[in-house]
């Protein structure tokens, strides 16, 4: 039969190991598909904040270059006085050397027509009056504007650069027009990116407005996604956020200067987790021949445990004893050296409760007269507001105490103390608590018990201890101070502070007597 209990033994010991090292294998797998998981997103959001960061700038240098060639028309068309032959021919010059443009025109002063490149030429002599005109007559100044939709319904943004005569007089502005769907730079520029998956970018303004996407139906169409804003209150940077159409999306952003435009770089969070998903499956797969290893290990030394455990429970039998502590005997040990251990364990156990039994008494009794100690009271205290339970609190001094040690000596002082707390301790009930605080200090807290009672109970222990015989001195009197919680104050110690008060104010008033808090 021992033999039997033994071999159960070293089963547990192996299903114990086995269950450990296969709890501690799935943590580290899973510990790992986390982090490498943190690590692929937080990886993901930095290449596509880097990559919307690099857009941006180029982006801002195809504006710069776009501004560029329009400042270098306006000078030269400036230095002529406006000369219309050299408008037309820096019109020409422009659209055959530059990709940058889709249309060209120049105006006046006045808003006029002057020039017009070939697919715009019916605007020729006509004064316009869109808001982009306005804007470049009044502010005379290089100007980009808004998307807008033009008389066709493409989606254009209008550069425009004023045109200054030698003596700074202002002769009016050159134009040009990018459409946001067909301008085959800007295309190139902006979609034409390293990914090589599911990952895409689009260009939107402060007013939400598509500037580029993917989709060209999208292009100038309204994003109502409430996360742009924030995205422009950032400035640039990486998140996780959600899109218009409910996706998850791991995005970088970076905001165009000057413009005010956003170049957002995303790529769906499952498309990007896929891949790393089927590689942590292979780990687990490959994973396998080693966990079996592991398994005939964990077999192995589960055979050399049991051995010495073994050797230990016969030792135990040397500590056997016929008394025992019922917790322990609760206690199933259904097999052979756990009742071994059981055994001993009791003998010790014992000893040790015993002690400490009486450790704790130590520390929550004054050691002079057996009462309740500081400690005891703190620990009565926080049981009594725990349970919202009321007490009255009754703070007692002996009157002129110092004077029974000056004159008698410390014995007879430490008898009187003795001799009090006896007769404190014997008058309180059963729910009562008497503490010693120190000195000639007491305490008594009386719970569930009025301002009146509390009173009553004091004027009666007073007039016992002025009416008792001690040792020596015969006769002595105490001042008491009552205080009731909550009832005059919220916390412990306010109300202790407001008993010490009436305390005082007792001894003020002539001593031997009690004063209690209105």
């Amino acid at each position: 039969m021992p033999s039997l209990v033994r071999s159960n033994l070293q089963l547990l010991i192996i299903v114990l190991a086995f269950f450990s090292a296969l709890i501690s294998m799935v943590n580290l797998f899973f510990t790992g598909y986390h982090v490498q998981k943190k690590a692929l997103i937080e990886h993901s959001l930095d290449t596509h904040e880097a990559y919307a960061t690099k857009l941006a700038s180029v982006a801002h240098l195809f504006l710069l270059r776009a501004q560029s060639e329009l400042y270098y028309c306006a000078k030269k068309i400036g230095e002529t006085d406006f000369n219309t032959i050299t408008q037309n021919e820096e019109l020409e010059r422009l659209m055959s050397q530059s990709r940058t443009f889709d249309t060209l025109f120049i105006a006046n002063s006045q808003g006029q027509v002057t020039a017009a490149s070939e697919k715009i030429s019916a605007l020729l002599n006509l004064t316009l009056e869109s808001s982009g005109i306005h804007a470049s007559l009044h502010l005379k100044a290089p100007f980009i504007t808004a998307p807008y939709h033009s008389a066709l319904d493409n989606p254009i943004i209008m550069i425009s650069e004023p045109i200054f005569s030698p003596t700074q007089d202002y002769l009016g502005f050159i134009s040009a027009a990018i459409y946001l769907k067909e301008n085959e730079l800007l295309h190139e520029i902006l979609g034409e990116h390293f990914h090589q998956d599911d990952s895409y970018t689009y260009v939107i303004n402060r007013q939400k407005r598509l500037l580029y996407h993917p989709n060209p139906d999208l292009v100038g169409q309204l994003a109502p996604n409430s996360a742009i804003d924030q995205l422009f209150e950032k400035g640039s940077g990486s998140e996780i956020f959600t899109n218009e159409e409910g996706v998850e999306m791991l995005g970088g952003f970076a905001v165009i200067p000057d413009v005010d435009w956003l170049v957002v770089s995303q790529r769906p969070v499952k498309s990007t987790l896929q891949v790393h998903e089927g590689l942590m499956l292979k780990v687990f797969i490959k994973s396998i021949p080693i966990t079996v290893v592991m398994l005939l290990i964990i077999w192995f030394l589960a055979k050399l445990v049991t051995n010495p455990l073994r050797q230990l429970a016969q030792q135990a039998r040397k500590m056997r004893q016929t008394e025992t502590l019922q917790q322990v005997q609760k206690i199933n040990t259904w097999y052979f050296e756990a009742n071994e251990l059981k055994k001993a364990f009791l003998t010790g156990l014992q000893s040790v409760h015993k002690q400490v039994g009486q450790l704790k008494l130590d520390t929550r009794t004054d050691m002079l007269t057996g009462l309740n100690n500081r400690r005891a009271l703190d620990s009565i205290l926080a049981n009594l507001t725990k349970s919202q339970t009321p007490f009255a609190i009754l703070a007692i001094d002996i009157d002129h105490f110092k004077k029974v040690n000056d004159t008698h000596g410390h014995l007879v002082g430490d008898e009187v103390l003795k001799d009090l707390a006896t007769i404190l301790a014997s008058n309180i009930r059963s729910d009562d608590h008497c503490i010693r605080l120190g000195g000639e200090e007491f305490v008594i807290l009386l719970p569930k018990c009025s301002v009146p009672d509390a009173k009553f109970f004091a004027e009666r222990l007073r007039l016992i201890i002025s009416q008792h015989s001690f040792p020596t001195i015969e006769h002595l009197t105490i001042s008491c101070g009552i205080a009731v919680w909550p009832l005059h104050a919220n916390t412990t110690e306010a109300v202790f502070k407001l008993a010490d008060q009436m305390l005082y104010q007792a001894k003020q008033n002539g001593r031997n007597q009690v004063q209690a808090a209105t």
